[in-house]
Order: structure tokens, then C-alpha cells, then sequence
């Protein structure tokens, strides 16, 4: 396997799910920033979908990525289920503790940390998007959102069943050779997908604010696909599109329209997701990435460095400079 630069190969010892590559932006010359990791599966295997256990990646990473601990940020999905002891993980800077039938869901996109995993143990599924079909996929929009909850406590009658499918998928993914590859890949996604169309009713995904409100009488989605598809089109283009109105002409739709969707959706209206937006990119290049504010306004689109420092202190009460500061601190 291949990683950063500033760590030694592993591939001699056990191969993973992770490449590294490195930012392109204009702040490259900036201090290091939070690496990228692309999906790279161990050699011999399909390609987009990789299951181990957490015991067997901390055994062959003993070295990393948690010791130290280092932030970073991957092209694929992250799901563990923990089965023994208790597992600690950052995400988006705010430390989760997962519990003994509790999934971690660590979503593309979102700056993860590890902590050292202890004696959890349990699955762990390392997926692409593009392992699901697109109408799976689409059917999974709520759970594989990237503001869908980090951590997932399944329904007490689903937990059982998706633990055994949990250790199906993994017995799967270790008997490649045993069957036609064709065979093998498709049972390995099939799996996958039954596992995360269970998963996705658990409580914290359909009791979740973004569910109310949402579905006609006839059972069809009402307004979730506006909004949806306004989160899809805002991960795109959060960086140059800043307003409402931008996304409606985007999306086909009235900017009251796009509106209504959000407010039913999230609770708020459209410039706000997309400041917030904005703003936790601005965080995570500002804390972990080391950028300085000059760089994230470029990069954010703003006009200029001070537009950039009234919009992050207006919405967190600290110069982007203190918000750094406060982040390199070992006590922060």
C-alpha cells in the first residue's frame, strides 16, 4: 500500500484500503495539511469494497495512523461495528465513544482522528460510493448524507441480524478464490447493501429532525428530494456558489421552493446550510490543516481576507487567527 511521505511503507506488512494523495490547492506552500486518503483495495481484490475487523487494522498499522494521532480525510466510507470494548474516533472534531452494538459512520469528506482502538473490537467495512447501485444509493441518501449522525444505534430486533450479516459480508470477503470472482463480487455487495438498507432505519436516522416532514400521504418522497439533491449539489460547489439563488437556478426549482425544502428538511433556511457549510470547511482547514486565513478565504471564495474573518467571527465569536490558536493548543 502507499502512504504519506512523511511515514515509512507498509506493504511488507499487511495491506489496507488507503492512498494518500496530496491537497492541490493554493495553499499547498501552507503548512501541511489534512491528508486525503483515496481507496486503494489489498492487491488481488475487487475493487470499492475492503472488510477486516478493527483488531486486525490496528495489528497491521501498528505505527498509524494513531500513533501519533493524525488527522485526515478519505474518498470512502469508514462503518465499524463494535462488538468488545469501547472504540473512541474524531469526527469533524468532536470525539465519539461507540459502544458494544453501536456502527461508527465515518462519511467521505469528514476529518477523522483515531485513537488508539484499545481492546474494541468488531467488523470493519471500507467502502466507495460507487460499490452501490444507484438506485440503492439513492434509497440510502439519508443514512450516507453527509450530516447524517456519526453514530448509529440500531433498533433492538435489527441488532442481531446486522451483526451476523456484518460477519457474513467479512467471511465473504476473506473466501476470494473460492468462487468465481464475478460470484464473489457481487455476493460481497449484495450483502453490503442489505446491510446499510437495514441500517438506515435505525432510530437516529429516522427520528432525525431532516426526516419530519418529508413524506407524502401517497408514501413518496415530498420534499426530501429538493433538499437532497441541494446537499448533493452543495458539496460540489459550496466553494464558488454562496447564495440560495444560485443553487435553485441549479437545481431547476424557485428559490422559495429550495426554502421551503430546507426549513422542512433541517430546520433552517438555505443560506444558512450553505454559510454552515462554508464555515466547517473554514474549521477544518483553520484547526487540523494549519492554513492560514488568507488561504481558506481564497479557497472559500470569499472577496477577501477581512470579508472572510467578519463572516467566521460573526458566526463563532473568534478571529480566524484565535480559532487557530486555540486549536494548536494541547489543552484545545
Amino acid at each position: 500500500m502507499m502512504v504519506d511521505r512523511r511515514h515509512r511503507p507498509r506493504s511488507e506488512r499487511g495491506s489496507s484500503a488507503l492512498l494518500v494523495s496530496r491537497p492541490d490547492s493554493a495553499a499547498h506552500a501552507e503548512s501541511e495539511s489534512v491528508p486525503l486518503y483515496g481507496f486503494q483495495p489489498p492487491v488481488g481484490t475487487p475493487y470499492g469494497l475492503e472488510v477486516t475487523t478493527v483488531e486486525d487494522f490496528h495489528a497491521h498499522h501498528d505505527d498509524w495512523p494513531w500513533n501519533p494521532p493524525r488527522p485526515g480525510r478519505a474518498t470512502f466510507h469508514y462503518l465499524i461495528l463494535v462488538t468488545e470494548g469501547a472504540l473512541q474516533h474524531d469526527v469533524d472534531h468532536v470525539t465519539r465513544t461507540v459502544a458494544p452494538g453501536q456502527w461508527l459512520w465515518v462519511r467521505p469528506g469528514h476529518v477523522q482522528c483515531w485513537h488508539d482502538p484499545g481492546t474494541a473490537h468488531g467488523p470493519f467495512i471500507l467502502f466507495e460510493p460507487e460499490a452501490l447501485r444507484p438506485d440503492i444509493a439513492r434509497r440510502l441518501a439519508p443514512v450516507t448524507s453527509h450530516d447524517a449522525p456519526a453514530v448509529l444505534t440500531p433498533h433492538p430486533d435489527d441488532a442481531p441480524w446486522l451483526e451476523q450479516t456484518a460477519c457474513q459480508l467479512l467471511d465473504e470477503h476473506r473466501a476470494l478464490g473460492r468462487r468465481p470472482l464475478a460470484a464473489h463480487h457481487a455476493l460481497r455487495c449484495s450483502l453490503l447493501e442489505a446491510l446499510l438498507l437495514r441500517l438506515a432505519n435505525s432510530p437516529d436516522v429516522t427520528q432525525a429532525p431532516v426526516a419530519a416532514g418529508t413524506t407524502s400521504p401517497g408514501g413518496t418522497s415530498g420534499r426530501r428530494p429538493t433538499y437532497e439533491r441541494f446537499q448533493d449539489a452543495l458539496e460540489l460547489h459550496f466553494r464558488e456558489l454562496h447564495l440560495a439563488d444560485d443553487y435553485a437556478r441549479l437545481l431547476g426549482c424557485s428559490v422559495r421552493t429550495l426554502s421551503r425544502a430546507t426549513r422542512a428538511a433541517a430546520g433552517t433556511g438555505a443560506r444558512q446550510v450553505i454559510d454552515q457549510r462554508r464555515l466547517l470547511e473554514a474549521r477544518r482547514l483553520l484547526g487540523h490543516a494549519r492554513w492560514t486565513a488568507r488561504a481558506v478565504a481564497d479557497h472559500l471564495g470569499f472577496t477577501d481576507t477581512a470579508n472572510f474573518g467578519r463572516f467566521f467571527r460573526h458566526h463563532t465569536g473568534l478571529t480566524p487567527a484565535a480559532y487557530a490558536a486555540r486549536q494548536a493548543s494541547p489543552d484545545s
